[in-house]
This record gives C-alpha cells, structure tokens and sequence, in this order.
C-alpha cells in the first residue's frame, strides 16, 4: 500500500479541499448519513484522509476516532480539528489500515465509515479482511457505510476522457478492465491504482460479511457527468440548489446507480461472522 500513501501524501491539503471544489458526493453522503446514523454515540472513521467527514460527525457530538494509512493525512485531520475547536470530541487519531484494526477491540463502535479503503485494496483477500474488521469492531445492529467506485461510471470517464486515464486512452485496456475492474495508472503521481465495483456485487459482497443492506446510494449519481459549464447555466438561472436537491433524491434511483463516481453502501451488522 506504499503507492497509496505516496499519493496522498503528495495530494495533503488538496484531498481536504477535494470536496469543497467538488461538493456534491459530500452533501449527498452527509444527506444520507443523518438518516441512518445513532442519535449519539461512537464512530469510528477508518481511511478519513484529513477527516472531512469526521469533523462533521463532531460537529453533531458524536466522538470519534479517526484512523487512516497516510500519517500525513492523519496530522492534519488533528490539526483541523484543533482549527475548528473539536479537538475534545476524538477518542484519538490513528495510523492505521483497514485490513488489520486490531488495536481496536471487538463491537467498539455503534458506527463506522470506511469511505476509501475498500477501493484501494486491489486484491479480493484484502477486501474481505477490511470487511470482516469493520464487521469485528462495529456493535451489534451497528450501522456502517462504505464508500465503493463503480465500474460503468470509469468505463463511461475513459470514454469521455481517456488522456486522463491512461492506459484506458486505448480500447484494450479498457475492455480488460471491464473484465476485472483493476485500474493502475501509466502516469506517475496520477490517481493510485483501485478496484472498480460493478453496482449489482457490492450489496452481495456486504451481506457475505455478515451486514444487512439497508441502502445503496449514488453519490454523485447525474452529476458526475455535469460539467462547469453545465453548474454554470444553473447557477445562472439561480436554480443550482434546485438542481442539488434532485440529485439528492435520485441518488437512491437504481436505474441511476451506474453512473456515480462513488457510491455508499449503508449497512446493518446483522449477525456474528466466524473467523
């Protein structure tokens, strides 16, 4: 996982403004989260990056711990949580990957996210592992949410864009990739590599772990394909945040599902999972 952490670690400041320049996965997510999470209690954030989320999470009172593979990322979240004086609503701030929680002890948490892991672990023995810590620390009918890529909506960007994606610049690879949903970049410092879900195998792939779906959202769902351009001639017509609230309701559409960028699986640990 080296790759990884060289890349946000490069990436720093850019990943917390990632979703200020780009805030419609954010207001999507967080529109879904309310719904669904405990009225109080814990959370453990693991893979938060600068903790974007987690300070939100603070903000409402819930206590979090915080826990991500980039050590740089990981002074920052605490840094920005000293910023915004939330500094005394973490239980602590960790280095750590998700396929191995084991400082964390068993049914720690009444909540988890895990919003970036489960698409950077390439390999399927990895991916299992992350789940079956996540199942470990999370409570008894704790909720978690999961952040999964889809596969169809990066076919659909290299198509778009394909000097962007290189290799998916040619129609090989992106045939391959369609088969596997492996994805490494050619370009050095670009987009680490990831695995792409396809949408109907990432509820499965929950449920084989021992959660219970509850929803399966969209977080960028029609958005992702709207340009600048595009946010502009709303913006103009002064009806972007119409535009905004629809997006929030069809991010549940799953005829729509395909086309987001990211999407957020919302769990139930429904059952003891053997080990």
């Amino acid at each position: 996982m080296s790759h990884v952490v060289d890349y946000y670690s490069f990436f720093g400041e850019k990943e917390w403004t990632r979703l200020d320049r780009e805030p419609l996965e954010f207001l999507i997510n967080w529109h879904y989260m309310k719904q669904h999470l405990p009225g109080s209690g814990t959370v453990l954030d693991i893979g938060a990056g600068p903790g974007k989320y987690s300070l939100q999470l603070a903000k409402a009172g819930y206590r979090i711990t915080l826990a991500d593979l980039t050590p740089k990322l990981v002074d920052l979240a605490r840094q920005k949580a000293t910023e915004f004086g939330l500094l005394h609503q973490f239980q602590g701030f960790h280095v750590a990957d998700a396929r191995d929680l084991s400082h964390f002890p068993d049914e720690a948490f009444d909540a988890s996210l895990m919003l970036g892991p489960m698409y950077h672990l390439q390999k399927e023995q990895d991916r299992a592992a992350a789940a079956k810590e996540l199942h470990r620390v999370t409570q008894k009918d704790g909720i978690v949410f999961v952040a999964f890529r889809s596969r169809s909506n990066h076919i659909m960007s290299a198509f778009m864009a394909p000097e962007n994606w290189k290799p998916h610049h040619q129609i090989d690879a992106i045939h391959d990739f369609y088969q596997t949903g492996i994805f490494d970049h050619t370009e050095e410092g670009r987009f680490t590599g990831a695995y792409f879900y396809p949408v109907d195998e990432i509820s499965p792939f929950m449920e084989s772990f021992g959660f219970q779906t509850i929803q399966l959202i969209g977080s960028t769902n029609i958005g992702a394909v709207l340009t600048t351009e595009h946010w502009r001639y709303w913006q103009e017509r002064g009806e972007a945040e119409k535009v905004i609230q629809l997006l929030i309701e069809t991010a549940t559409d799953p005829a729509l599902l395909g086309m987001s960028s990211h999407l957020l699986y919302i769990g139930k640990k429904a059952e003891s999972f053997p080990r």
